[in-house]
């Protein structure tokens, strides 16, 4: 790069409100003297955000029975990092696609809604699992432009339909993916990335027979680090630009 390896990162994020903190409160009950402070806030940083939220909208495919359906909803997924473990609920409209009504009849589209929720998430972020971004995320054909790193998330997903249960029951498997991008160094001059970008959700049998077994493809529009003590919220979620 024009200015070294390491170029000057800058952050643009929301303006956010932050909560006041009462740190020798804090530090009084846990017992943290300040260099413990230091070192846990400069671990917090190489960990994984908490607490994940955004959006997604995509098709079913056409081998779906009466569809191609579109899918829009907002999605959030809360990261237990010393456990390994993971919840995840989303909210679902979906119609038949406008382009695979004959009729063009707006009244004929089939609008149902779906509610989605994950209470025995694992998390796969390790280099030692089998289980990886590279081997699970990556759809055929692959993204354009590629992403770069990521993280899964594997658990059973129990579906509702117009708040019942669904014709093609419950449960199913379900592995989400959230993925992104990273410096890159062989571009000179300025850049931009997002190291927690796009947001990936595969059903498994029998969800599958509805929504599709393909990725269902939304955005990361936000992620927070743990509330307590320090309230430390990740920039890993926002756009850094390297000049």
């Amino acid at each position: 790069m024009n200015n070294g390896a390491w170029g000057r990162i800058l952050r643009i994020r929301p303006i956010r409100v932050y909560r006041p903190i009462r740190l020798l409160t804090a530090l009084a009950v846990l017992g943290i003297a300040v260099g413990g402070l230091t070192l846990a806030l400069a671990a917090d940083e190489s960990a994984l955000p908490a607490h994940f939220s955004g959006l997604f909208n995509d098709y079913t495919p056409n081998t779906v029975a009466g569809g191609p359906y579109e899918m829009h909803g907002r999605w959030s997924l809360d990261l237990d990092v010393g456990q390994g473990t993971a919840t995840f609920s989303a909210d679902m409209t979906m119609e038949m696609a406008a382009f695979a009504n004959p009729d063009s009849d707006p009244t004929a589209l089939k609008p149902h809604t779906h509610h989605i929720v994950i209470s025995d998430g694992t998390i796969h972020n390790s280099p030692s699992d089998t289980i990886t971004w590279q081997n699970t995320c990556v759809p055929s054909p692959p993204f354009s432009p590629a992403v770069t790193g990521g993280f899964v998330v594997t658990g059973t997903a129990y579906v509702t339909g117009n708040g019942n249960n669904p014709p093609f029951g419950n449960p199913s498997p379900a592995t989400i993916c959230i993925l992104g991008g990273m410096q890159n160094s062989s571009i000179t001059g300025a850049q931009a990335f997002v190291k927690f970008s796009n947001f990936t959700l595969i059903f498994g049998p029998p969800a599958d027979t509805h929504f599709g077994p393909q990725p269902i493809n939304g955005v990361v529009s936000s992620c927070e680090g743990p509330e307590a003590p320090w309230n430390h919220e990740p920039s890993d979620c926002t756009v850094s630009v390297v000049q």
